[in-house]
């Protein structure tokens, strides 16, 4: 495909990428730098700055489907800042000191380079700085999220663990907005994206200029929307079954849901779970307590495809996060022709129609238990409601949720940041003339 021309050169643009999640073979944060890249390496040159430990699927990925548009630079921290780093320990910390490292790589680089842009793409923490921000070009910060948060009501399910969890993570984000690198990266973005409410009040207080909220930092590829769509179509059968996919973790309410099918008490019902987590050992104790056992089956953490076979065998997906920002299987079921049940809380509040699924009010553990069984109910003796919410929910992810869509949207931003910067140069080297 031919690079679509920006400026007044006619020529494309030359992008740089900070991307620390970066991989083809990932889902969410991962999936995200890597489909961001590609989409954007049709439009234009792109350069992404990421992680060592991604090279492997990258290059794999590269060496069977090469662009020549795109090119990866990993770069890590020396293993003196990086020996405690397991998994999700410290990762926060990581992420902070090699944004601060590859500044310098960067800023190098583009002497040689000569961006037109830089773009931070993940992680998208608002309260986290991009040090890439500094350099003498426009800067574009997100999508980002992590402003969302738990009612104070719902607390009252969590252990005193868990609200210590979520009292550090407040924490956490006061800190970030008076961190002064967070404040100078959000005055010095061109543009920040978020696709939360939430997020984009907290960006309001950091002085970002210009935000502009779009539907998810997700989205689906052609690839995959189309084995997405290949799953078995739900059928009309006795009984329903329900699936609720993620790490099993406080926040992501799967004790909610949990409850409410327990309370709901649909014949021939059953509700599987795939994934593994900290809170796995509550949620086997909760379903003995709740006398569901012989219905509701753990799977543990599965490989991308069978967790789509699971997927294609259930009803409806069950996702009652509390503080999501764009959970990517939320548009995997909806991708499939599968309802969304959901909390009216951040991101899946947004990605999720009411023609697609149900959102619902979270005011009080209780109500949300009763509100959430009414549904399941509901959906239980009524197939064609099923396919009708199945049916806008696919059409939904197809039109707005695609990454070609965000492609485009991104390069429509691009292109009027090129024409801003045009226009800004014009008018100094007029001021220039006439003072001479």
């Amino acid at each position: 495909m031919e690079a679509t021309p920006l400026d007044n050169t006619g020529r494309p643009l030359t992008v740089l990428l900070s991307a620390y999640a970066c991989r083809p073979d990932k889902g969410s944060e991962p999936g995200v730098g890597w489909n961001m890249a590609q989409e954007l390496a049709r439009y234009h040159n792109v350069c992404v700055f990421t992680r060592e430990e991604n090279r492997l699927a990258i290059e794999k990925e590269l060496s069977e489907r090469p662009n020549s548009r795109l090119r990866v630079i990993f770069y890590d921290l020396p293993t003196w800042l990086r020996w405690w780093k397991r998994d999700q320990r410290g990762v926060h910390l990581h992420h902070y000191l090699w944004q601060f490292a590859i500044y310098f790589a960067a800023r190098k680089l583009h002497r040689e380079v000569k961006f037109d842009l830089v773009h931070h793409v993940t992680y998208g923490r608002y309260s986290a700085p991009s040090f890439l921000s500094l350099l003498p070009i426009p800067f574009v910060w997100g999508p980002l999220g992590g402003g969302e948060s738990v009612p104070h009501s719902l607390w009252l399910d969590f252990s005193l663990t868990n609200k210590i969890y979520e009292t550090l993570r407040s924490l956490a984000r006061t800190v970030g907005e008076f961190d002064p690198f967070v404040r100078l990266t959000a005055f010095r973005s061109s543009v920040a994206i978020t696709s939360t409410p939430e997020t984009a009040e907290r960006l309001k207080v950091l002085g970002v200029r210009r935000i502009e909220v779009i539907p998810g930092q997700t989205g689906i590829n052609q690839q995959e929307l189309e084995e997405l769509g290949n799953l078995p179509q739900v059928s009309e059968k006795k009984g329903i079954r329900f699936v609720s996919i993620g790490r099993l973790l406080h926040w992501k309410g799967f004790h909610l849901g949990l409850r409410a099918f327990a309370h709901a008490n649909i014949p021939d019902s059953e509700y599987w779970i795939i994934g593994d987590g900290a809170e796995r050992q509550q949620l086997e104790a909760l379903i003995n307590e709740l006398g569901v056992r012989d219905r509701v089956r753990f799977y543990g953490n599965l490989p991308r495809d069978k967790t789509l076979h699971y997927l294609g065998q259930c009803d409806a997906l069950v996702h009652p996060s509390l503080h999501d920002f764009s959970p990517t299987v939320c548009l995997e079921a909806m991708a499939a022709s599968r309802p969304v049940i959901c909390l009216n809380l951040g991101g899946p509040a947004i990605q999720i129609s009411d023609e697609a699924g149900f959102k619902i009010a979270a005011t009080a553990p209780a109500q949300v238990t009763q509100d959430m069984a009414n549904v399941m109910k509901r959906l239980a003796t009524d197939f064609n409601l099923r396919l009708r919410m199945g049916d806008a929910g696919r059409k939904r992810v197809c039109e707005l949720y695609g990454w070609d869509a965000k492609g485009q949207f991104f390069n429509q931003l691009y292109k009027d940041i090129a024409s801003d910067k045009e226009s800004v140069q014009d008018g100094e080297r007029a001021i220039t003339e006439s003072s001479t």
